[in-house]
């Protein structure tokens, strides 16, 4: 680490860290919706028609950022190399944070979920050691990265499986108290954030030609921008289809099938209107609308119904 850099407070520089590589807002907001759909649709399965008590909603949620935040953390390590290389910018490379200081960032942030587990219900931590266990595989790429890195649509679905595993914590902060296995119908939620993780991933790695750098993975440089926006589109309608099952289970099919093809018309228009003239502005609108769907459909399908039931009550 240079001198200069040394000689800045660590919360400066982790401040400087979250706004390049882990925006705590954006993120957050995010995070937060995905959190509390999981724990009140998995409410609204048990038949409850109460709000999800207030410390299974924080623990959901705080639990969820940190995992985000460890998977950032993992990633800098898993492409160290890389950045190196080809993105010497980066925060870890040109010197603003260290390895050891993520090390005990995520330490720190596993040590936080264990003691949120234990005082909601000590048994999710069983929960919370499968997904740490699936990340863990993730950051060796499965013991077969260069393999991996030569089939990046295997890439793309065994990393996106994270989701799901994430999902499945999310939702036992609220079930696993009540029941002992997953309530009937949660299977389709957790297909759901599969796809909507597989959305917000090409989201983000489809880029106009002017943006592709040497060395920089992208699934437009991969595949083809047609392709990409394709396999896009395709995770939207599969998400939309997965989640109209999910609310014929809640009884509430017409105001989630209805709320939701008007936001796939919305961001499905604008994938077409990037694949057909690319642009630096566009991929932007391509990443936007990617955090739109996922974050509306979890609205409309977790949140909105809980409101509605409590409302009826």
């Amino acid at each position: 680490m240079n001198t200069s850099v040394q000689k800045q407070n660590i919360l400066n520089r982790l401040w400087v860290y979250q706004k390049e590589r882990f925006p705590v807002i954006q993120h957050g907001m995010l995070i937060a919706s995905f959190s509390f759909c999981a724990v009140c649709l998995s409410s609204l399965l048990r038949f409850s028609q109460a709000w999800p008590d207030l410390q299974i909603t924080l623990t959901a949620f705080g639990c969820l950022f940190l995992f985000f935040l460890q998977l950032r953390i993992a990633d800098e390590f898993k492409d160290h190399e890389n950045d190196a290389k080809f993105r010497p910018e980066r925060p870890v490379p040109r010197g603003l944070i260290t390895f050891n200081e993520l090390k005990w960032l995520g330490m720190i942030s596993a040590g936080i979920q264990v003691l949120l587990c234990l005082l909601l219900y000590p048994p999710l931590i069983l929960l919370l050691f499968a997904v740490w266990v699936y990340m863990a595989l993730m950051s060796v790429e499965f013991f077969v990265p260069t393999w991996l890195k030569q089939h990046s649509f295997i890439y793309l679905w065994t990393h996106m499986l994270i989701m799901p595993a994430i999902d499945l914590f999310a939702t036992g902060c609220d079930w696993l108290q009540h029941q002992a296995v997953p309530p009937e119908g949660l299977l389709w939620f957790l297909i759901v954030s599969f796809f909507n993780g597989v959305v917000i991933e090409i989201g983000r790695k489809t880029w106009a030609p002017e943006e592709e750098r040497v060395g920089v993975e992208s699934y437009s440089s991969d595949w083809g921008i047609k392709p990409a926006i394709a396999v896009w589109i395709a995770a939207i309608l599969l998400s939309f289809v997965c989640a109209c099952v999910v609310a014929m289970t809640l009884s509430f099919f017409v105001p989630v099938f209805s709320l939701l093809l008007v936001m796939v018309v919305v961001v499905v228009m604008l994938g077409i209107r990037f694949m057909q003239n690319p642009s630096k502005q566009k991929s932007k609108w391509l990443e936007n609308a990617s955090a739109l769907w996922v974050a509306s459909l979890y609205l409309i399908l977790g949140v909105i119904p809980m409101g509605y039931s409590v409302w009826l009550n």
